[in-house]
């Protein structure tokens, strides 16, 4: 399947699920946000922990909705238009956007926009701030991972998050710049911690791995 596809039906899920104004939304052109998609899948190599459309109320009861939200990091990212959100603008929808931006402060959501344009013609800028805003925040959060994992460990577990397959022990290999000893070493250990789980089943010899829940938790929880 490739990350068109992939798309296609992670977003047809969460039109599924969506119910009232957030399924009107939901039914929208969702260009831009598919634009941004693609990008998040590169960073984090899952969509997991990600809901499109997310609903937050604010102080005076009023729904309020995010593009795309993260919810292991509590990040809000979005993608505006310039007709939509800069060049026909009234007055009163420029208050109500501030207020908006508020309202995600006070609910401690890290805001994260995109223009349009940049998503279209700045991919590279694009998703080097997405690594950045990403892993700054995965720092903080992270804590945790620094006591139980490994710096091997941890690359191995972020270079396999970005694939778009199982992780293999060439990709290890690759990853560390080791040698085979290195390699299946810290895969044990991976798995020992319930971090990795080795695809198939029976006698064969296993070469390809999953991470599974507790590996990602660790890193963005």
């Amino acid at each position: 399947m490739d990350l068109e596809e992939i798309i296609e039906r992670f977003v047809e899920e969460q039109r599924a699920s969506a119910r009232g104004q957030r399924k009107e939304l939901l039914e929208r052109d969702l260009s831009g946000t598919i634009k941004l998609l693609e990008y998040l899948w590169t960073v984090l190599g899952s969509f997991e922990g990600i809901t499109l459309e997310y609903e937050f109320i604010g102080a005076n009861g009023e729904r309020n909705y995010i593009d795309i939200y993260y919810e292991p990091l509590g990040i809000g990212f979005e993608c505006e238009g310039f007709v939509s959100h800069a060049e026909t603008i009234t007055r009163r929808r420029f208050s109500y956007e501030k207020r908006r931006v508020r309202r995600k402060a006070r609910l401690q959501i890290v805001y994260y926009p995109f223009s349009r344009d940049e998503l279209d013609y700045e991919p590279e800028m694009c998703r080097q701030e997405l690594r950045e805003i990403i892993g700054i925040h995965t720092s903080v959060a992270g804590s945790r991972a620094m006591e139980l994992l490994s710096v091997y460990e941890r690359e191995v577990l972020r270079y396999g998050l970005r694939l778009m397959r199982p992780l293999k022990l060439e990709d290890v290999k690759y990853c560390l710049g080791c040698k085979y000893a290195r390699a299946r070493k810290v895969i044990d250990q991976l798995e020992s911690k319930n971090m990795l789980k080795a695809v198939g089943s029976g006698t064969m010899r296993f070469h390809e791995y999953e991470i599974l829940p507790k590996g990602k938790d660790i890193l963005f929880r």
